[in-house]
């Protein structure tokens, strides 16, 4: 880059941090009339800065900032390896297909294999399970972690048992001292899916590097955001390679884009049926996508990762004092339970209304948002009730009664960082509201 180039670009910075002093003067919270969302992107002039930096380059696949969010990532986590996708979803679909790669050789999962799950999910945690022509076995949560139950996951394995994937459910690690005594005792494949659960740790280790993989959501909902935006993290180097090789069309080279001949014999190979020779940037050895993000993307990623920590520190402050507030109605309300051993990076605050209560939940819910809180169930309740799901091959363990108390009866309010304390301060007050009529004596 020349002298010239660094001046313009110096002065284009500095545009840019006006721009953003402009546009976030602070609006007046006003209660009843100002909207508290569950979730949303806090960010200031230095991500807008890095997406103008990248920009202004004009490389519009992965590049500089792409090398570094995934190397940032991969010492925020203490972990090997970060391959960077297009999305949470993305990288669930990712992962689980990398399980059936033919370079795990015996270990690779085949259809009809099953796959542990929970139906109190995300819709993309399951799905990969069935695109892959694998079939997912159910089990249920416990109520107040909303977590799977260790006990019932272990007796949920069957014959063709071969792996587990889960979510830390709103940022709450599940028990992964006993998950993983499960899946190290009957040889299964471990995925944890942290996309609600950056930042939180499980006896002082991060979440996402215990199992085989994990996977991250960037999406502008999530703890931190690069508009679309996602990554599996992993320790395994072969891992890291099926999951290049998905991500990148299903071809059998690692070049990065713009590189030829890395590997030193380009037009050596011999694979497949192809002629000894073949070029070896168009050999295909999985069946693949494109689950690339962009490096504009990934410059926002960067600056936002920095700001992990102290996004942390307060969804973590904002949890307790809804904790320490609504505690006076557990008669009531089941409030969340953390996760012996754990530290949550909490994603929302899950509450739910006992069958006991005079009231339900959905006239508890109606009252937060006439009152402008927003509120969201826990993502598809019971994904097996679902139109989508209708007649998917699947296996149930026992029953899914809390799934379905979930669905029913669970729903969360926010926590992230844009909440003030004047958010939470009003929250308060409509709880108390609503709870008034209910108050004994």
């Amino acid at each position: 880059m020349t002298f010239q180039e660094k001046k313009l670009r110096a002065k284009i910075f500095k545009l840019v941090k006006d721009i953003y002093r402009l546009r976030v003067r602070k609006k007046h919270f006003v209660p009843g009339q100002t909207h508290i969302p569950y979730a949303g992107r806090v960010y200031d002039e230095k991500e807008m800065i890095a997406l103008v930096d990248c920009s202004l380059d004009f490389w519009l696949t992965l590049g500089r900032y792409g090398d570094r969010f995934a190397k940032d990532i991969s010492a925020y986590l203490k972990c090997r390896y970060a391959v960077l996708t297009n999305s949470g979803s993305s990288a669930n679909l990712l992962a689980v297909s990398a399980l059936t790669s033919p370079l795990l050789k015996e270990r690779r999962l085949k259809p009809g294999d099953e796959v542990l799950t929970l139906a109190a999910s995300f819709p993309t945690t399951v799905a990969p399970i069935i695109q892959n022509r694998l079939v997912p076995v159910f089990v249920d949560v416990a109520l107040g972690t909303y977590n799977v139950d260790p006990g019932l996951l272990e007796k949920a394995i069957g014959k063709k048992t071969r792996a587990i994937i889960m979510a830390h459910t709103l940022g709450n690690p599940f028990d992964l001292a006993a998950v993983m005594r499960i899946a190290r005792k009957h040889g299964l494949f471990l995925i944890e899916d942290a996309c609600d659960a950056l930042g939180a740790t499980y006896r002082d280790k991060p979440v996402g590097t215990f199992g085989d993989m994990g996977t991250l959501s960037f999406y502008p909902a999530h703890h931190i955001t690069t508009g679309e935006g996602g990554a599996v993290v992993t320790n395994d180097g072969l891992f890291k390679r099926i999951l290049e090789s998905l991500r990148d069309w299903g071809r059998d080279c690692w070049c990065a884009p713009g590189q030829d001949n890395t590997c030193g014999c380009r037009f050596g190979w011999k694979m497949g049926s192809l002629p000894k020779g073949y070029d070896h940037k168009y050999i295909y050895s999985h069946l693949g996508y494109n689950l690339k993000p962009v490096d504009m993307a990934a410059a926002v990623g960067v600056a936002q990762l920095k700001k992990l920590p102290g996004f942390v520190r307060l969804r973590q402050k904002n949890f307790r004092l809804l904790h320490e507030a609504l505690r006076q109605y557990e008669e009531y309300l089941i409030l969340p339970q953390v996760t012996k051993g754990s530290r949550p990076s909490w994603f929302g605050f899950l509450i739910g209304v006992k069958k006991t209560a005079p009231f339900t939940k959905d006239e508890l819910v109606a009252h937060l948002e006439k009152n402008r809180i927003a509120t969201r169930p826990l993502f598809a309740g019971n994904i097996l009730r679902h139109p989508a799901f209708e007649g998917v091959r699947h296996r149930v363990f026992r029953s899914l009664k809390n799934t379905d108390f979930v669905m029913n009866r669970v729903f969360w309010i926010g926590v992230y960082p844009g909440l003030d304390n004047k958010m939470i301060r009003y929250i308060k007050e409509s709880f108390s509201v609503f709870m008034a009529p209910f108050k004994k004596g």
